[in-house]
């Protein structure tokens, strides 16, 4: 295949540099906007080209000596070749590129990112996958596996287990979670610092005098739990059961969390009102109610969307792991709702993944 002398105009989203050659966009991974460098084609489409980085011929300031020897084959991080300012600039960047090509939305009000603490040794937990006696992560692009004996970004324990792992005469070919605590085997945030930043700013935003939360995707109920002193009544729901069940564990008597379908909402609402003692004023009318949304990757159905719609809730909290998927609803909500704040937090330093918090108030 050609190699092909380029420069690096920007990162996109998901971390490889765009060059363009003759109009048509090529993907280069591992570069830094500015970059002059050569790569090899290696995948040609009609709208746009992908290419293997070949040789850095003029390198960014901003280029850092990776701290991972598996970074480049490893299909986890994509950000070690460059300093963390410089990554948080571009996730900024990218999530105010996204609300405005997908959803149209102009003016954005962006905050400040929220860094992390850590850039490295922050992952509560890590997944990884044994196939006779290779025990690691998937390379990069491809279905093979690679050994790995350690991970940088997972913290100290992690990474013990991880040792405990491949120590064992006979590991079953499958896939293990490795985790730094025994906490209840449910959905959590992986960066524990960030994530009690994210509920702190939560607790920051809501509005005072609340009668109702709506916890949508609650799990265990980490932002509903940190957050009752402010409400009167709050209900969560989700579809995991075992996450819910955690929920309901330490329970206190204002709080409802039902396993189910978000897209009943509604009927949840319902349901906790029949059988509950505290009764807030009626919904939609005078109520001060707010909702929190914190989906998985592929944003909120349609249905979802509509039950919100259907609720009025006075602030929705928008939770997001997928920039593009935000902007779609954003885009969807706009004509019920302001958008007050849209702030980033680097949930996940050195990879790809950016967490979001879009903060709405419904239109007067």
């Amino acid at each position: 295949m050609p190699v092909v002398d380029l420069k690096i105009e920007d990162v996109a989203f998901g971390g490889k540099g765009v060059a363009r050659q003759h109009g048509k966009a090529i993907f280069v991974p591992y570069t830094i906007e500015g970059e002059l460098v050569s790569a090899e084609i290696v995948r040609e489409k009609k709208q746009f080209a992908e290419a293997e980085l070949a040789e850095v011929k003029a390198s960014s300031s901003h280029r850092v000596r990776p701290e991972c020897p598996y970074f480049g084959r490893c299909g986890g991080c994509v950000y070690q070749h460059m300093d963390y300012q410089h990554q948080l600039a571009i996730k900024c960047r990218q999530v105010r590129d996204a609300l405005q090509r997908i959803g149209k939305l102009k003016d954005v009000p962006m905050r400040p990112i929220i860094p992390s603490p850590r850039q490295y040794a922050y992952r509560n937990r890590i997944t990884v996958h044994a196939l006779h006696g290779v025990i690691g992560f998937f390379r990069r692009d491809s279905h093979h596996l690679l050994d790995i004996e350690r991970c940088p970004i997972s913290r100290d324990e992690v990474n013990s287990a991880l040792a405990e792992l491949r120590a064992q005469k006979y590991v079953r070919d499958g896939h293990y979670t490795l985790r730094a605590g025994s906490e209840p085997r449910v959905f959590s945030q992986v960066n524990d610092e960030v994530a009690q930043a994210l509920r702190d700013l939560i607790l920051d935003l809501v509005p005072p005098n609340q009668d109702l939360l709506i916890d949508a995707y609650c799990g265990a109920g980490f932002f509903a739990k940190g957050l009752l002193d402010k409400f009167e009544r709050v209900i969560g729901i989700d579809w995991d059961r075992f996450a819910i069940a955690a929920a309901n564990e330490n329970a206190s008597e204002k709080e409802t969390y039902i396993a189910g379908d978000v897209e009943d909402v509604e009927a949840a609402v319902s349901a906790a009102f029949a059988r509950g003692d505290v009764q807030p004023r009626a919904l939609g009318t005078s109520a001060a109610t707010t909702m929190i949304v914190d989906p998985p990757a592929i944003g909120l159905t349609e249905g979802v969307r509509k039950a919100i719609i259907d609720l009025a809730p006075e602030t929705l909290l928008y939770v997001s792991c997928n920039p593009p998927t935000l902007a779609r609803d954003l885009k969807e909500l706009q004509d019920e709702f302001v958008i007050e704040s849209v702030t980033p937090l680097d949930m996940f330093p050195q990879t790809a993944g950016i967490e979001v918090l879009a903060h709405l108030e419904a239109q007067k």
